[in-house]
């Protein structure tokens, strides 16, 4: 029997769970939006990655079909992300229930059975809508979180209607998706692969004959392989169902786990189960890259500066855990201020003309300096592009402090995917510390602290912080 190792790092904003087997491969990952119920992010996010797992084993125990037919890779991808929207079909049943049970809750008379028929009118036009999203343009690898894929739906239904509708509508959306979101679903895999089985063999037999005109729409590489794929389905899908059985079937023996992150006191594990997540983040980082000498994470809740030794073991560090100036919250405050989503933020700090002198990056006062700068005539850019620098200044200062950059230096943790970010630490280190330095930035950026803790638990090891002051900046 295979042997695998569980690390989760439950965040302040996202959780995620990554599996490693024997040869601290990572076979599994899983990640969704923290909520108020730490367990059911923890649940969620193991269950995430042991679903992506089944997906990893397949592919491998297709290695050979793969190589000589390439388009198997390409029709897995598709099986994954047809897998994800099943998921989503029960979750946003649910969703509809709690948002049903609030009207009644809140409602009553001709009131109630307004509301009532425009929530019907809602999922009708969104269901549609995410199942294209899901099936025709790999949403799935786009954005994993239920809550933001159905609220931006959702927004734009409810901007449809009257104004008078728009509180009350808002109103019930904020009563029922985090109580939708705090249940656990457990899903059937093999009741779900299946069903995505089949209505992946609906999506390839509906496209059109190759020989007809493609829609201008979609990109020539992208239709090569579904048209190519339509000629080869009925023959690759009858090869793939026994693989498909198998991996259904499959138990994954977690030989032992390892908790980390904001919440790892919450996490149901046994004390010596649970590490500090700059050791695993150190240890995460180190083990992709082994010439790692320096980490910068910056999370959710707070900000850390890593010096690591030669097995990634920490030697020193520095944090900044007073508030969540310059992490994930205090972006995706920002977000919300500018009324756009958390994903904008990057892309449009990165059209910046210059950058606007930010006195503060606290979130007290982000709100008010932000309204002052815009009535001022600041572009929207030009702030954020002072924003985005302002919080990398307020992370080198901890750089320096937990001992500067020596050899390679890796950034972890969620806001690595903020392109802004990126080219700010990029520049501020290639600055402060010559260009020879290697800066790696990595897709499993943010699984940094649960690959350190899955592989804490592989070694079963025992490693302390060194003492440090926490800064207080």
């Amino acid at each position: 029997m295979n042997k695998y190792y569980l690390g989760i790092d439950l965040g302040s904003t996202t959780s995620k769970a990554v599996i490693i087997n024997e040869n601290d491969e990572i076979i599994g990952r899983g990640i969704t939006n923290t909520r108020a119920n730490y367990s059911v992010a923890a649940d969620i996010a193991r269950m995430e990655a042991v679903y992506n797992a089944r997906f990893s084993i397949l592919k491998r125990n297709l290695a050979q079909e793969i190589a000589e037919k390439p388009q198997y890779k390409k029709y897995i991808s598709d099986l994954e992300s047809v897998f994800q929207y099943e998921q989503f079909k029960v979750r946003i049943d649910k969703l509809g229930d709690e948002l049903l049970k609030t009207c009644y809750n809140y409602f009553d008379g001709e009131k109630r059975l307004t509301m009532i028929d425009h929530l019907r009118i809602i999922r009708k036009a969104i269901k549609p809508k995410i199942k294209h999203l899901y099936i025709y343009e790999d949403l799935g690898s786009k954005n994993q979180f239920f809550r933001d894929i159905v609220s931006e739906k959702y927004n734009e239904e409810v901007a449809k209607f009257d104004n008078a509708l728009f509180e009350p509508l808002m109103t019930i959306w904020d009563k029922s998706i985090t109580a939708a979101e705090n249940e656990t679903v457990n899903f059937d895999f093999e009741h779900l692969i299946n069903q995505a089985m089949d209505l992946l063999a609906e999506k390839y037999r509906n496209l059109p004959d190759q020989e007809e005109n493609l829609p201008v729409s979609a990109t020539s590489g992208f239709d090569a392989e579904m048209y190519l794929l339509k000629g080869e389905f009925t023959t690759i899908s009858e090869s793939l169902r026994d693989r498909i059985d198998e991996i259904s079937r499959l138990e994954f023996h977690i030989e032992n786990m390892t908790g980390t992150g904001y919440g790892r006191a919450l996490l149901p594990f046994p004390a010596d189960c649970i590490r500090s997540e700059i050791l695993c983040h150190a240890f995460g980082a180190h083990a992709v890259f082994p010439e790692t000498r320096t980490v910068l994470d910056i999370g959710g809740q707070d900000t850390k500066a890593i010096q690591v030794d030669k097995y990634g073991l920490v030697t020193s560090f520095q944090m900044n855990d007073r508030c969540a100036a310059g992490c994930g919250r205090y972006l995706g405050y920002i977000a919300d201020e500018m009324s756009i989503s958390l994903n904008e933020l990057g892309p449009l700090a990165m059209q910046a003309e210059k950058e606007v002198t930010i006195c503060s990056t606290c979130t007290v006062f982000a709100g008010a300096e932000l309204r002052e700068l815009t009535n001022m005539g600041e572009k929207r850019p030009d702030i954020l592009g002072g924003l985005h620098k302002a919080i990398i200044m307020r992370a080198m200062s901890l750089i320096a402090r937990s001992g500067g950059v020596y050899n390679e230096f890796t950034f972890t943790g969620g806001v690595a995917r903020n392109q802004a970010v990126v080219k700010y630490l990029t520049q501020l280190v290639k600055e402060n510390y010559g260009d020879n330095i290697k800066i790696n930035i990595h897709t499993d950026s943010i699984f940094m602290g649960a690959l350190g803790g899955a592989m804490f638990a592989r070694r079963n090891i025992k490693a302390d912080l060194p003492s440090a002051k926490k800064a207080t900046a």
